[in-house]
């Protein structure tokens, strides 16, 4: 069947050929959305010492149907061994699956040289969170061929501030995150070539001065682009309505930091060895506990809730989930096309076309 379809940004009209579409009515076109932040979906957890090849495979098919067309897949803080068996599972998925090299550019690693405070350090388990050691970054890069391409870590640990020059020599992507950094740290990593903030406005204490920062400090350096999880929970909407204003929209970048029950019913799930539970609101806790491990949304859900709490034009909030994570990794643009109607409560995904 045919459909017509305007450009999210230009407004220009193209029909389209497809084998089904979800609905009719005013569409929009525009990229393949790219989350640079997954630790599972549908069902799938990519921290899981026994998924499989297979499974990754089915998780990144499943990405698919939210308009997720490029992803990286995220490894957080694990023992060393654990780290390098996860990498090595996603490498056998890429060579495996030829969805999985269409839409996964490469990995994230997420830690283990982070705060290691409560509070600052999230779901992380502290037992595994260390300084900077290079020999372990070389064994795990070696694991993943070469395919870790952003790596999250906090100034402050030791040895990350001539680590994250390494990094950015090798190509690789820094993100800062899970700290209690000084704004001067903050500052030297960015003169040595951090380039994002992760997850802006989490992973950090719930209790912090209120002056003296990382948010702050983040957020006022122009250098550091912000990721942010845009689910009406993890940011209130006055607060993602702040950073989105104070970053400006070339510099927001939408992730999900989903994990497996995103793409899946409410229930019980793991998160490497934490079990999680979601609720009917979506919401990802501990049993027990009030504070969130990860999200269970999609990156339309995603697009849609910068909109209402951000104020955000659906050409920004298109581009902070598709070209800005492109332009800040390198890479061409997205060859899949999402085709979309827009709606209040979620971007609905009506075709996702191969070009």
């Amino acid at each position: 069947m045919k459909i017509r379809a305007r450009h999210f940004r230009t407004r220009r009209i193209v029909e389209f050929e497809v084998a089904h579409a979800a609905t009719g009515g005013a569409l929009v076109f525009g990229p393949g959305f790219f989350d640079l932040q997954c630790n599972g979906f549908a069902g799938v957890d990519f921290n899981h010492p026994a998924t499989t090849a297979e499974q990754v495979g089915a998780a990144i098919r499943a990405l698919r149907r939210s308009g997720c067309t490029r992803v990286l897949p995220t490894i957080i803080t694990h023992a060393p061994d654990r780290i390098e068996h996860l990498l090595r599972t996603l490498v056998a998925a890429h060579a495996l699956d030829p969805a999985v090299r269409r839409a996964v550019p490469g990995f994230h690693l997420e830690g283990p040289f982070i705060s290691p405070e409560d509070g600052a350090r999230g779901a992380h388990p502290r037992e595994h969170v260390r300084p900077v050691e290079r020999a372990l970054w070389r064994r795990w890069q070696r694991a993943a061929e070469g395919g870790i391409r952003l790596v999250t870590l906090a100034p402050e640990a030791r040895g990350a501030i001539p680590f994250i020059r390494q990094l950015r020599a090798e190509k690789v992507c820094v993100a800062l995150g899970h700290t209690l950094a000084t704004r001067a740290q903050i500052a030297a990593a960015a003169d040595a070539g951090a380039q994002l903030a992760t997850h802006l406005g989490n992973g950090c204490p719930q209790q912090i001065h209120r002056h003296h920062n990382p948010i702050f400090a983040q957020l006022a350096d122009d250098r550091l682009a912000a990721s942010l999880i845009a689910d009406g929970v993890h940011l209130p909407p006055d607060v993602l309505r702040t950073f989105f204003r104070a970053k400006g929209a070339a510099r927001i970048i939408l992730i999900t930091d989903a994990m497996a029950a995103a793409g899946a019913p409410a229930g019980r799930y793991t998160f490497g060895d934490l079990v999680l539970e979601v609720g009917r609101d979506r919401i990802v806790r501990q049993p027990g506990q009030p504070n969130f491990a990860g999200s269970a949304i999609a990156m339309n859900d995603a697009i849609a809730t910068l909109m209402r709490d951000a104020g955000a034009t659906l050409a920004q909030a298109w581009a902070a989930a598709s070209t800005n994570p492109q332009r800040l990794l390198g890479l061409a643009p997205s060859r899949d096309v999402v085709i979309a109607a827009p709606g209040t409560a979620r971007l609905q995904i009506v075709a996702v076309v191969e070009r």
